[in-house]
């Protein structure tokens, strides 16, 4: 694709996904041509968009601060050293599931196959801390999910998450991670080898966070809105209240996905 460099540019501006899109919109989806306009036809042709006269001038500033502040052939370089992909809202191979949520992602960076972003696929998520009968759970159905060929998303955390790759890793098929940090930063570190066992079974790491993005905590609430977005439907598993979890869950609903829950197993000694 032409013009990547721009793309990137703009990608890693902190405004919101639904601003972005906004702003593409006005300037045809080129964000070569915001980066070529002046000051004043910028704020021109954002004038008429419901943004306040405040958060309008902070756009504003932000773009044109940051012309003096980037290397937009490092930007590109640094992605094609790393072997990274990019893929935006206008590629074929960009989720079609995705275009339909609110705010979807202006463009996902990717490592590994970008063939399977369309697949028929089914979300996996639940808690952290998962008993060893939700951890056997989530691989199971995985396993059985990925062998009728049916893509696992999930969020590369530790327990169910984790599991849920796993499945997937053990039938040697392909699985997709969406990160809530930057495309080369593994966390948590303790999941390395799970990162890098999807990438050797045809799988893709997606983020839409720019190289070295932290793991910050309101990353991952837009992670999750990915996780549920790109997916025909969405299981939890031993979920807990308040939780990223129910979080993805609830976006699946808006969404209209359908949502099928695991909860904990009791015993009778446990309350």
């Amino acid at each position: 694709m032409e013009n990547i460099k721009y793309w990137i540019w703009f990608s890693i501006f902190n405004f919101r996904p639904k601003d972005k899109i906004e702003i593409l919109r006005v300037f045809d989806n080129k964000p070569e041509e915001i980066w070529k306009s002046t000051k004043e036809d910028i704020y021109k042709k954002l004038y008429n968009l419901n943004f306040s006269i405040k958060k309008l001038e902070k756009i504003v500033i932000d773009i044109i601060s940051s012309k003096n502040n980037v290397n937009l052939e490092k930007l590109e370089k640094d992605l094609e050293d790393k072997n990274i992909k990019i893929i935006t809202f206008l590629d074929n191979k960009y989720p079609k599931n995705l275009l339909h949520i609110y705010d979807y992602p202006i463009l996902l960076y990717l490592k590994g196959n970008d063939n399977i972003l369309n697949n028929k696929a089914i979300s996996i998520v639940g808690c952290r801390d998962a008993t060893e009968y939700g951890k056997y759970v989530a691989k199971e159905i995985s396993k059985k999910l990925s062998k009728n060929n049916i893509i696992v998303v999930s969020g590369l955390a530790r327990g169910i998450d984790s599991m849920a790759h796993i499945g997937c890793i053990l039938n040697k098929k392909p699985t997709i991670g969406v990160l809530g940090c930057g495309i080369d930063i593994v966390y948590p570190k303790e999941n390395k080898k799970v990162y890098e066992e999807i990438l050797k079974n045809n799988g893709a790491i997606i983020s839409e966070y720019y190289l070295g993005m932290e793991p910050r905590r309101e990353n991952f609430p837009m992670r999750n809105r990915i996780v549920s977005g790109i997916s025909d439907g969405i299981i939890v598993v031993e979920a807990k209240q308040r939780s990223g979890s129910l979080i993805t869950a609830n976006l699946a609903l808006e969404q209209g996905k359908d949502v099928y829950a695991i909860p904990r197993k009791y015993n009778k000694y446990e309350f």
